[in-house]
């Protein structure tokens, strides 16, 4: 297998092959479990369409957001990295509908040792999912819920916002239930300081989709 640089993870996993179980494309609809915690961890994943949350369950029952994926993303990849079989440590959600790709691990494996330029390209696909780990954990480190509220919004928009003339339009529709549930809030609580930011002026929202109005604005006066 030949890889370039400049092609997108999609394309290089579907061009892995060999073995009896060759790259499938799957659609899960918003809300599915892609995979549980604890599930083997038989096949890694390229997102090709949509966004899909990944959450650690604790004994307790919490369940906290780590990161939101966007196209491009690679998941899934835990045993690749430790180099040892291990079950899935993750929760993973089809944030919105969503269509992947999913590759046999083994075959991964094969591809990696036969293609050295491939692992260059898995690390490029991963960095950017470990910086939005680095974020949100940081986001729930604060204590108020404004802030935290913030935060996200603005890691949205750094991985999925769209310039429009209002300011940054975060391409998700998002529900306050799935913004409470990503920041460890309460649907009440996201209601009341959405209402706060738009009275500001700071957001405004149509169709479930949020626009930041000015994000360094935002940022430098709430967090």
């Amino acid at each position: 297998m030949v890889v370039t640089h400049d092609r997108p993870l999609a394309n290089v996993f579907r061009n892995i092959s060999g073995g009896s179980y060759p790259p499938v494309v799957e659609t899960f609809e918003r809300g599915k479990t892609i995979f549980f915690p604890g599930d083997p961890a038989e096949r890694v994943y390229v997102l090709i369409k949509g966004a899909v949350k990944l959450s650690r369950v604790y004994e307790a029952g919490d369940e906290i957001t780590v990161a939101l994926l966007r196209e491009n993303s690679v998941f899934g990849v835990l045993s690749l990295i430790t180099g040892h079989k291990s079950d899935r440590f993750y929760h993973a959600v089809a944030f919105t509908p969503v269509e992947l790709i999913s590759v046999p691990i083994d075959q991964v494996e094969k591809a990696l040792r036969e293609d050295p330029e491939l692992s260059v390209i898995l690390l490029r696909g991963l960095s950017s999912r470990i910086l939005q780990t680095e974020m949100m954990i940081e986001t729930l480190a604060h204590r108020d819920m404004g802030s935290r509220l913030v935060s996200f919004l603005l890691i949205l928009c750094r991985d999925f916002g769209v310039p429009s003339k209002e300011g940054i339009t975060i391409d998700l529709k998002l529900s306050h239930q799935a913004i409470a549930e990503a920041i460890g809030s309460t649907r009440v609580t996201v209601t009341r300081l959405l209402g706060d930011l738009r009275q500001d002026s700071m957001i405004s929202i149509h169709k479930k989709k949020i626009t930041v109005h000015n994000p360094v604005a935002l940022s430098q006066q709430f967090t």
